[in-house]
């Protein structure tokens, strides 16, 4: 099993959403997130005030596929993330050991 996480940027969630569903992925979870990497956050003017917004808004996504899946779903985030802007985001794949549906108790890719 592998957990594909992705951080991208709130405007491509429908489009990413909708091609993982075409690409056969049923279950995702969504948080929203905020942070900064290379781009540091921006500057912005209010009221006559500069001010400095450090964090920038994010959309995470979770994904957990079988080890097969995984390439896959990462293509089809790459790809439909991408604007050609900094900030873009990240994907990364982290193998897991475990996974269990506690409702019924079943176990890896059964309980996915």
């Amino acid at each position: 099993m592998k957990l594909v996480t992705a951080i991208v940027q709130p405007g491509v969630l429908n489009a990413v959403q909708i091609a993982l569903v075409h690409h056969g992925i049923h279950g995702m979870t969504i948080t929203e997130v905020s942070g900064y990497a290379r781009q540091r956050g921006h500057t912005e003017v209010y009221r006559g005030a500069e001010f400095t917004i450090d964090f920038i808004e994010k959309v995470k996504l979770e994904i957990l596929c079988d080890d097969d899946e995984a390439q896959g779903v990462v293509e089809v985030i790459v790809t439909h993330a991408r604007t050609g802007s900094v900030g873009d985001g990240k994907v990364w794949v982290t193998p897991v050991e475990n996974v269990i549906r506690i409702r019924t108790g079943e176990l890896d890719s059964a309980a996915v």
